[in-house]
């Protein structure tokens, strides 16, 4: 079993012992969902830490975009318990880069795939290059809008 996947299941136990109900829910959905995806496609099978990561990941994106649907609808509450969520995810992520650092990381991939003077044509490779070295550390949006900006200028 991936030790993120154990760590998930001690630190339910520990939250629901501990009658923590916002980390308990949070871990309950976020095993929910590492479970479906194990069981999707035509055979199930076991995550390794990476995939884990990956769904994690996922989860919390749709946590920070349902707040901010929530904030724009006026349902502060609903916004303030997404955040919250995020947060208990975000214990089970990698570090997020910073903006000097995923600039630095753009550049490199940027020289080192020969893409300068090459404009947008070369975004696929670039971003390929890069998906190694953000894949769970930055969204992939601002990813992609770093390199959109650095190949454009």
């Amino acid at each position: 079993m991936a030790e993120l996947k154990l760590r998930l299941r001690e630190d339910l136990t520990t939250a629901m012992k501990a009658r923590d109900a916002l980390r308990a829910s949070t871990l309950r959905m976020a095993l929910t969902a590492v479970t479906n995806a194990e069981v999707a496609g035509k055979q199930a099978r076991e995550l390794d830490d990476q995939e884990v990561t990956q769904v994690l990941v996922a989860e919390a994106k749709k946590r920070r975009e349902a707040a901010e649907a929530y904030s724009g609808a006026g349902r502060t509450e609903l916004a303030d318990k997404e955040r919250a969520e995020a947060e208990v995810l975000a214990d089970y992520l990698p570090r997020q880069l910073t903006a000097e650092e995923l600039v630095a990381l753009v550049t490199a991939a940027v020289r080192e795939v020969g893409a300068a003077g090459q404009g947008m044509r070369a975004m696929g490779t670039v971003m390929g290059a890069l998906r190694p070295q953000t894949n769970g550390r930055a969204d992939g949006a601002v990813v992609a809008a770093e390199v959109r900006r650095q190949l454009s200028g």
